[in-house]
Parts: C-alpha cells; structure tokens; sequence
C-alpha cells in the first residue's frame, strides 16, 4: 500500500508554531554554545557566530527543500555551536518524512560532524574518546526517532481523518438511497391501495352519466355507493402516508393484506360489477402451512393491480385470475381478460405493471406481461421461500 505523500498530512505552520520552534533552537544553540565558549579562541568564536547565520536563515526554508538544508546545517554545525539549533530542527523535519535512504547517509555524517566538532572545540574536562561517540550516536539517533514519530503520527491522523470523511460521505449515500427507496415503496403502497378503490369509484361515477333508467332510489344507492368507497380511499390514503411518521415503516389503522384477503378482494370486486372469476390451484402439503406472509401480500397486490387495470380498459370483459403452485416449484399468478375496445375515460399513469415488477424482483421473483390471442395476460413467479 502506496504511503501518502508527505504534504498531505504535513500540517501548516502558524504564528506560533514558528515562535516555539525557534525559541526552542535558539536555547538548544544557546546550551551548547555555553559549554564551549570559554575554550573558544576569538577566530574559533568568530567562525562559530559567522556560521550560525547561515543556519538560521536556511532552517525557514526546511519543509520546501527539506533534504538540503538538513545537510546544509549539517556541515555548517560541525564548526557551529549556535547552528546546532537550526540543524537540529531540520534534522528531525528531514525525519518526519520517514524515508531511510535519507536518514541512515545524514545520520552517519552527523555523528561524524559532532565528532569533529568535539576536537575543534575540546570540553573543558577530558572525555574518552567512545564515551564521546556513544553519547553523539544515541543523542542523534534519538532526534531521528522523535521526528519519525511525529510523522508517524500525523499520518495516522491523516488517516484516521480520511477514513471518517469516507465513512461519512457512504453513510450519506446510504442514508440517500434509503429515503430513494422509501419514497418508492411509499409510492407503490400508495398506487397499489388507492387506485383500485379509486377505478371502482370512477365506474360507478361512470354508470351515473351514461344511465337513464335509473330511479331515484336506484341513484342515491349508488351515490351512497361511491362515497362508501371514497371514504375507504381516504382512510387508505391516512394508513399509506403513516409510514412517514412511524419507526417501524409500516401502514398504520389496518393490517397488511395476505394470500387469504384474496377471495374477499375478488369478491369486492363482483359486488361492483366487475365480472371476475379466480382459480385457486395451489398444491399444499400437510406440513407446509399457509403461504408466506410476504409472498401473499405480494401476490395480493398483482391481482389487486390486475382488477383496477381490467376495471378502467375492459369493465365489461371475464377476468380470469389463477394461482398455482407449491413450495418446491414456488407460486404462478396469471391474469387474463379480452382487450378492450377504444379508449377509457378513466386516467391513467402507466406505472402500475411497472411498480408490480419492482415487487416481484425485490421477492426474487419475475413478471411478464404480453397480448397473446386476442387477450391481455399478466403473469408471475414468486419464490414460496421469499
């Protein structure tokens, strides 16, 4: 896995950052500079301030060319106490990116400049030679390892930070596409219950218009008619838009329809005029039980979609329903009913066949729809185990 690069996660210096790093290198240098000073000559003190300014003017520019002007403090220390500061920073800057083939050549160099530095400026008490060379070693590798860790760090904050900002910006899609699918199934709910109820309210409307022999009581037993179901409409229409304000997402007022509402839809729909005639050829065992709550519910909403569709283009055409199957081949709805002649009064959107495909595939199942001998047939599959 490819390291991000250093600018990414290198934070940028502020006000501050620059006033405690500084003040910080200039007591370093400081420090230093008090345990040689009293055995520097006047050239060797001239040497060490001259060199200095150099090192504090190149240690500003340590993060553009970071490789350069820790090399550059480097060499210049090693007749400098006062730019030990300044090579110090660039040292554990260089550090912060991590990369040995940099570190390991400047670390060597800087032991070897300490060294050098310790014969040109001698402490004013004898110190053997390896003590002298452990101590520079492990104090210069020290600084190499705080910078690596400092690095380290603020990669994995990087990090750290990245994957939140992913994690949030999938959770937003996911919260999307959550709200995407509510709307649509609050949609298909919605057309699924109230379109039914709504076509058998438009043809007894229908009926009014075109009928003249009705009496008056023959009128007001349809007027009531309709506004029975209007009611029923209306009170759908509450029990759909419930799920926007329940937890749990389903329809508030009335339980969800299954396979055994079937026969009343069907003759809800005779009652209203509709010749509609339904073939149950279910193959259950002993042991298999009722058909699955939601393979039923589903089912009931093809034939509900069904009966509204043959309702507004063929009202006064036989609609054959069928249902068959069993656990293991799963269960096969078919609709069939005559084309109709002309166009309908009542409107329609187009959307019901595609919305009872959307059902039928969230079940895992199918649905196919086709003119074949002069009839309209509607069929699909629903695995029983859905």
């Amino acid at each position: 896995m490819e390291r991000a690069p250093v600018e990414a996660y290198q934070p940028a210096l502020t006000a501050w950052g620059h006033t405690w790093r500084g003040l910080l290198a200039l007591a370093l240098s400081v420090v230093i500079w008090l345990t040689v000073m009293d055995q520097q000559s006047t050239l060797v003190r001239t040497v060490d301030v001259v060199l200095a300014v150099p090192c504090w003017v190149l240690v500003w520019y340590r993060r553009r060319f970071p490789l350069t002007v820790a090399w550059a403090t480097a060499v210049l220390t090693t007749f400098s106490s006062l730019g030990a500061g300044p090579a110090v920073l660039a040292l554990v800057s260089l550090a912060t990116h991590r990369r040995w083939s940099q570190l390991v050549p400047l670390y060597v160099a800087s032991v070897a400049g300490a060294q050098l530095f310790a014969v040109v400026n001698p402490p004013a008490q004898s110190e053997p030679y390896w003590f002298t060379l452990t101590s520079n070693a492990v104090a210069i590798a020290a600084m190499i390892a705080w910078g690596m860790y400092v690095g380290s760090r603020r990669e994995l904050l990087h990090t750290l930070r990245q994957r939140a900002e992913r994690a949030e910006a999938e959770q937003d899609l996911r919260v999307g596409q959550a709200r995407a699918n509510e709307r649509a199934r609050i949609a298909r709910e919605m057309h699924d219950v109230l379109a039914h109820r709504i076509s058998q309210v438009a043809m007894q409307a229908g009926a009014l218009a075109y009928r003249e022999d009705l009496d008056a009581e023959a009128m007001r037993g349809t007027a009531s008619l309709i506004r029975d179901q209007s009611h029923q409409a209306l009170t759908e229409l509450r029990a759909v838009l419930g799920v926007l304000r329940d937890e749990s997402g389903d329809l508030l007022d009335r339980p969800q329809p299954t396979f055994d509402d079937v026969p009343a839809l069907v003759q809800e729909a005779q009652e209203h005029g509709l010749h509609v005639s339904l073939e149950d050829r279910l193959e259950l065992g002993s042991g298999d039980g009722a058909v699955p709550v939601g393979v039923g519910r589903t089912v009931y909403r093809i034939l509900q979609e069904g009966i509204t569709n043959a309702a507004k283009h063929a009202p006064a055409s036989l609609l054959k329903l069928r249902v068959e199957g069993s656990p293991e081949e799963g269960l096969t709805v078919t609709m069939r009913n005559p084309l109709g002649f002309g166009s309908t009064a009542t409107p329609g959107a187009g959307l019901g066949l595609v919305g009872l495909s959307e059902r039928a595939q969230l079940r895992g199942g199918r649905l196919e729809h086709r003119r074949e001998d002069g009839s309209f047939v509607v069929r699909a599959w629903i695995p029983w185990t859905a």
